[in-house]
């Protein structure tokens, strides 16, 4: 689709959403929000007629980009069938989503309770892991995001966090491993990930293994900046979990769908946890959706007994053939496939020759259609462009950095001191590379303020 300027309209639809719209994570005051005319595949456009790749896939959930006609005609004739029904139903739509989901989960992990979204998915899998063991405390990992509902928000590890963490709400955070920034002292993977297990096993033994209902950690962490895990963490995180009778969550919501080149992340590590939190990418956000997929043995803790939890929308009828129909575009299109091999033929040695060539640039890190290019000021001192959490005036080198991202053409995705590159997975090879250059002329801005 061609966009077609019409500023008049989009001064109106920015007026009234000025005058009514509550926008989360924001002082109302301090921001202007791009008023939106239109979007299709991996670009979106505004009433200027400005058009932008989109690097963040909506918030890393467009994974089939924007407008797919498949899946706008399964929600069409959903809704001309059935727009709606009680979650107490078996309801067409509704069993076929979770039968595809669960022949795509690792493991057992075959039953699938619906949620709204990604935070009320992680709300339920921790009164799950709490109502199986009788036990209260989460155990979950700093540079960590779970969500904005209460219970979520409390788990997360960030400073999203601070402002809502009342200390009264069982969790307890510990150090995940990231080697750039270790906090183990480590020089390699094999050290960090030692250390980062021995570290978390010592938070157990401290906090008594009797009274720790659940790990939770993101496969790999999105927000915080794709850190990936070493190899053996994930399945050390196993091991203890099964020593201690403690259940694993694995937080898919971002990683999972395809983002890293499988259908979830925890296939990369050859780990199966006890419950798998996922949202966004499974139907590309077209409709809210999300959801919990169960172990045997949780499941049969509420066999005879009822399960305490459930939601209006729970598998809306909508969300639910958004979802079938998302999940059998990627298979028949090969988005996963294709998220692997642009990940590891185009955007691992493009990004890598990015780094090569932009002091601004400390590390690149990532699989699939899921990148982070962490920014410093000094790559031997390894400063941050930015400090922890800057507002204001000590953001500015992020700001511009992200201004002039945009005055290229592509749409950034930025957290702290860093920026992300998560295009949707069935981006082309020509796209990416359009991309990828408006990049290289925006990292231009950073490398001034860099040593």
């Amino acid at each position: 689709m061609t966009p077609q300027p019409n500023p008049e309209v989009g001064a109106a639809v920015k007026a009234a959403d000025r005058a009514h719209v509550f926008h989360s994570w924001s002082a109302q005051e301090l921001i202007d929000p791009l008023a939106v005319a239109g979007a299709e595949g991996s670009y979106f456009w505004d009433y200027d007629g400005r058009r932008y790749l989109d690097f963040t896939s909506g918030l890393v959930f467009t994974n089939i980009g924007y407008q797919h006609p498949k899946v706008v005609a399964a929600i069409q004739e959903q809704a001309a069938r059935m727009t709606t029904f009680a979650p107490a139903f078996a309801v067409e739509a509704r069993s076929e989503a979770a039968r595809l989901i669960a022949e795509r989960t690792p493991g057992d992990l075959d039953k699938i309770f619906f949620t709204n979204g990604g935070a009320d998915a992680v709300e339920h899998a921790v009164r799950m892991a709490r109502l199986h063991t009788g036990r209260a405390k989460v155990l979950s990992a700093y540079r960590s995001y779970h969500g904005g509902t209460q219970q979520a928000v409390n788990i997360t590890g960030d400073p999203r966090r601070w402002a809502s963490d009342s200390a009264a709400a069982g969790v307890v955070h510990f150090w995940a491993p990231f080697l750039y920034r270790s906090r183990f002292y480590a020089e390699t993977e094999e050290q960090e990930c030692a250390r980062a297990l021995e570290h978390l096993e010592t938070t157990i033994a401290f906090e008594g293994p009797s009274t720790v209902a659940a790990i939770i950690l993101e496969t790999i962490p999105g927000t915080a900046g794709i850190m990936i895990p070493p190899p053996g963490y994930l399945a050390g995180v196993r091991e203890i979990c099964d020593k201690y009778g403690i259940v694993f969550i694995l937080d898919e919501v971002m990683a999972g769908f395809g983002r890293t080149g499988e259908w979830f992340a925890a296939d990369l590590f050859d780990v199966t946890p006890d419950l798998m939190t996922f949202a966004k990418g499974v139907n590309s956000g077209y409709v809210p959706l999300g959801g919990v997929a169960i172990s045997g043995a949780i499941a049969e803790t509420f066999g005879k007994r009822p399960y305490p939890g459930g939601l209006t929308y729970s598998g809306h009828p909508l969300a639910c053939a958004a979802a079938v129909a998302t999940i059998e575009v990627m298979a028949e299109e090969g988005v996963v496939e294709n998220a692997a091999r642009l990940g590891t033929e185009v955007l691992a040695p493009a990004l890598r020759e990015l780094a090569a060539r932009h002091p601004s640039v400390g590390e690149v890190r990532g699989v699939g259609m899921f990148w982070a290019l962490e920014l410093v000021r000094n790559r031997e001192t390894r400063e941050p462009l930015v400090p922890y959490n800057a507002t204001g005036e000590a953001n500015a080198p992020m700001a511009a950095f992200a201004s002039a991202a945009k005055a290229s053409g592509i749409w950034p995705f930025i957290n702290m001191s860093r920026t992300h590159v998560v295009p949707p997975c069935n981006v082309n090879e020509a796209e990416l590379k359009e991309g990828l250059a408006a990049l290289d002329a925006a990292l231009a801005v950073a490398d001034e303020y860099a040593e």
